[in-house]
């Protein structure tokens, strides 16, 4: 087998943002990797992660001013979701887990899941982490979680948003659009595919987007705010299904690795209104991942 090459680490100088989110703000779309020692790498990953374990997320969220957390379980720790469930349990009720799952998970392993915190799957469908899941297996699993109440988080290249557009009206429970589908900014807001994502999130109440990824996005680098356009133009689409998060610790970064402070100080460039800024980073992931307060 293949050693899976290694990714690189996020920025370890995290600046304190100038911007400060308000209370039990949340980010929405963040990750927790080992320590390998303990919470092993699977042996089919397609990339290997430095270690970014618990402790040092708990400090960058000290440092970001931010409270509550959604941790999404990461194609490298395979379908094991021990990681998350660890970390779940040592925040008193301020995370909450996206789970990684295949046709081996019974409908009794989605309550034990649940019971920990976790409140929904999540299917890449990029090509760099494998391509298009098997869809027989798709459906069966969003049947065993819909008694759940739980959403699908479904990661996107820019072109499947109109391959999968038939798929995506047909989803019988909530789901999420990861970083903004991945749009190439150079191609601008009339692009074909954001112009699908915008009228999906417009008409489809089950349908959520993230506004992270701008350094996935971006065209132009650093500070990546040719990304900020498309964040705006999401939020006045569906202002109630809007989730942001870092994508700390930035998992197959090619280029510019960003501060996460900077990625905060973004939030009032996307929405510059307070009350806005509490509806998205508050109020939005309070009512989808059911925070106990």
């Amino acid at each position: 087998m293949a050693i899976a090459p290694t990714c690189k680490g996020p920025d370890p100088n995290t600046r304190t943002p100038e911007y400060r989110p308000p209370t039990g703000a949340c980010d929405a779309h963040c990750h927790i990797f080992g320590p390998a020692e303990r919470y092993p790498y699977a042996p089919e990953r397609t990339y290997t992660p430095p270690d970014a374990p618990l402790s040092r997320f708990k400090a960058l969220q000290a440092t970001l001013g931010l409270t509550r957390a959604v941790l999404v379980n990461a194609s490298c720790h395979g379908r094991d979701n021990t990681v998350i469930g660890d970390a779940i349990a040592q925040s008193r009720g301020q995370y909450r887990g996206v789970a990684n799952v295949d046709d081996r998970f019974t409908g009794r392993d989605f309550e034990t899941l649940h019971r920990q915190g976790f409140r929904g799957v999540r299917f890449n469908f990029v090509k760099h982490l494998g391509g298009v899941p098997d869809l027989g297996e798709f459906e069966r699993v969003l049947a065993r979680i819909r008694p759940l109440g739980w959403h699908v988080d479904l990661h996107f290249d820019a072109a499947d948003l109109l391959e999968f557009e038939g798929l995506l009206q047909g989803l019988p429970l909530a789901f999420i659009i990861d970083h903004m589908g991945r749009v190439p900014t150079e191609k601008g807001l009339e692009q074909p595919p954001f112009q699908q994502l915008l009228q999906l999130a417009r008409s489809n109440e089950r349908c959520w987007v993230k506004i992270s990824g701008s350094e996935r996005m971006s065209s132009a680098g650093p500070p990546f705010t040719d990304a900020v356009p498309f964040a705006q133009a999401l939020i006045a689409a569906a202002p109630d299904r809007i989730l942001w998060g870092t994508d700390w610790p930035h998992p197959n970064i090619a280029k510019h690795m960003p501060n996460d402070g900077d990625l905060v100080d973004f939030i009032p460039l996307m929405m510059p209104d307070a009350s806005m800024q509490r509806r998205i980073l508050v109020d939005n992931p309070h009512r989808l991942y059911q925070f106990a307060a």
